[in-house]
Order: C-alpha cells, then sequence, then structure tokens
C-alpha cells in the first residue's frame, strides 16, 4: 500500500460573484443551483502542523478485500488515478517532537535522586574550596610531632604532589573525558541503542575518574619516597620493570570504568611516570634515611 503525505496551503473563501434572476431586456434566465456550503475547516492552533495523508482507490480495495473477502470483492471498479485523501491536524506533533528531543537529557529512577546528586555535589564543591584551610590545619597538627629536617622533606615535596594531583585532574578533564565519552557513546550508536544516562552515576562518575587520575599520578613521589627510605633504589626499579608494567595495567583497569580507552589513557601516563620516578632517584640519591633520628 502506498501512502503519501503533504502539506496544504490553506485558501481563503472567496465569495462568489455570479447572481440568479432576469436579464434586463431579455427572457428570464434559469436560475443556478445554490452553492454547496464548503466544508468546515477546524482551525489549527499555532503550533500545530496539518498533514494530508493519501491512499491509492487500488490500494484500499486491496486492503478491504483483505479485511473482509465476502463483502469487498477481489476487484472494484476504481479507476487507476484514484486516491482518497485525509487531512490530520494534531497539535501533539511539536509535543512529540519536544519530548523525543529531550530523551537525551539525563534522567532520574526515583524521586529523591536528584536532591541527594544535588547535596553529594555541593559536598564535593564545599571540600575542594576548603581544602586549602583543611591541610593548612592538617599540617599544624602533623608538623608538631615531625623533626625540622623532616619538616623540610614535606616543604620540598608537598608542592610537587600537588602539582601532580592538580596535572592528574585536569588532563582527566580536558583529554580523558572527551575520548571516552566519544568512545562510549558511539558504541552505543553502533549498536543501534539509545543510552538512558541516569544522573547520579554520572555525577560519580564524573567525580570518580579525576580523583583516581589525581592519585595514580603521585607514584613518582611514591618511588622517591621508598628510595629515600632505603626501601629500593633506581637500579631495583630498573630491574622490576617488566613487573611495574604489570601492575600499573591491573590498577588502571580497576581504578577506571570497564572500556579500554580509560584503562589505556591511565596506563600511558603512569608509564611515563614510572620512567620520570627512575629518573629522579638517579638525580639525586639518598645518602641516608631523611626520617632517621638526629645523632
Amino acid at each position: 500500500m502506498t501512502l503519501f503525505a503533504s502539506f496544504p496551503r490553506r485558501q481563503p473563501n472567496r465569495p462568489s460573484n455570479k447572481r440568479s434572476g432576469k436579464v434586463f431586456g431579455g427572457a428570464p434566465k434559469q436560475a443556478e443551483p445554490a452553492a454547496q456550503p464548503a466544508p468546515e475547516q477546524i482551525e489549527a492552533p499555532s503550533n500545530a502542523r496539518t498533514i494530508i495523508i493519501g491512499i491509492r482507490a487500488k490500494d484500499l480495495a486491496r486492503l478491504l478485500h483483505e479485511l473482509d473477502p465476502d463483502r469487498y470483492p477481489a476487484e472494484l471498479a476504481v479507476g487507476e488515478d484514484r486516491s482518497l485523501s485525509l487531512p490530520i491536524s494534531a497539535p501533539e506533533f511539536a509535543e512529540f517532537r519536544q519530548t523525543t528531543e529531550n530523551q537525551r537529557r539525563p534522567v532520574t529512577l526515583n524521586v529523591q535522586e536528584a536532591f541527594m546528586t544535588y547535596l553529594k555535589v555541593s559536598g564535593v564543591a564545599g571540600l575542594v574550596l576548603a581544602s586549602p584551610w583543611i591541610f593548612y590545619q592538617l599540617w599544624l597538627f602533623v608538623a608538631a610531632g615531625l623533626y625540622r629536617h623532616e619538616r623540610q622533606f614535606v616543604y620540598k615535596y608537598l608542592p610537587i604532589s600537588v602539582g601532580l594531583f592538580l596535572g592528574g585532574a585536569l588532563f582527566c578533564f580536558f583529554v580523558v573525558f572527551p575520548f571516552i565519552l566519544r568512545f562510549l557513546l558511539g558504541f552505543n550508536k553502533f549498536l543501534g541503542l539509545l543510552p538512558q544516562i541516569r544522573i547520579s552515576e554520572w555525577i560519580n562518575f564524573a567525580i570518580m575518574l579525576p580523583l583516581m587520575f589525581g592519585i595514580s599520578f603521585q607514584l613518582p613521589l611514591i618511588m622517591l619516597f621508598l628510595e629515600r627510605i632505603s626501601v629500593f633504589d633506581a637500579d631495583d626499579y630498573r630491574e622490576k620493570r617488566r613487573l611495574a608494567i604489570l601492575v600499573i595495567s591491573v590498577l588502571s583497569m580497576l581504578l577506571t570504568p570497564s572500556d579500554p580507552g580509560s584503562m589505556i589513557a591511565m596506563m600511558l601516563p603512569l608509564l611515563a611516570l614510572y620512567e620520570l620516578g627512575i629518573w629522579m632517584c638517579t638525580r639525586s640519591p639518598s645518602r641516608k634515611n631523611p626520617f632517621a633520628e638526629e645523632a
């Protein structure tokens, strides 16, 4: 069955200028039949669209025969060019289109999810903004029990630690996030699926992934700390490079979502940071344990 649709333009109703009656100086003229009133047209609202669905008469006859063969014969006397037009005016067209476009918005699965997610985001934002003061108070508490050379060790490497953490978080936001989102959404599109993103899961993903990157970027300082307390040295790190690659691969798999893209995006920078840690241990090898008591 062949259907076709068109969007008509409304034509204004023009009054007829034909009159009935006698003509002066001649025989009386036969009155013309009264014009049939035009069918009433339903005024469509401004946000509605009127469409006309057309069906060819032969297709309609074939359909009726399939529905009731006894009542409608197989061959009806219809012209080849005959068709039926069904005008439809529905205000719901615009609403349906808007609802379809809104499917890309995040969704919630219970009534309190949006509120609890809002509280979680507010708490994390407040913690980030207050973190300098919190770390300062913690440092005042810890510094009272440290020796002078131990405090100098913290003064030297704490700015590096903060820089590595911020570098890992920014790397995740500006490099890893776009790559992961393109990969995951593209995979859904490849399978013909429409993802419905849950707001709480999206917020957890957006918070935890940069946090994991920031913590993992502390690898060079951890290696340097172990070298300073004489647990490992630069030669040990070189000899155990293969084992380190395996451990970094496993940690990257555990700390990232279950897709190979995010795993590789974390693993490659960590391998580079591992080499940076070896270089730092080689450049300034420790002569003694900095946490040993002074004589």
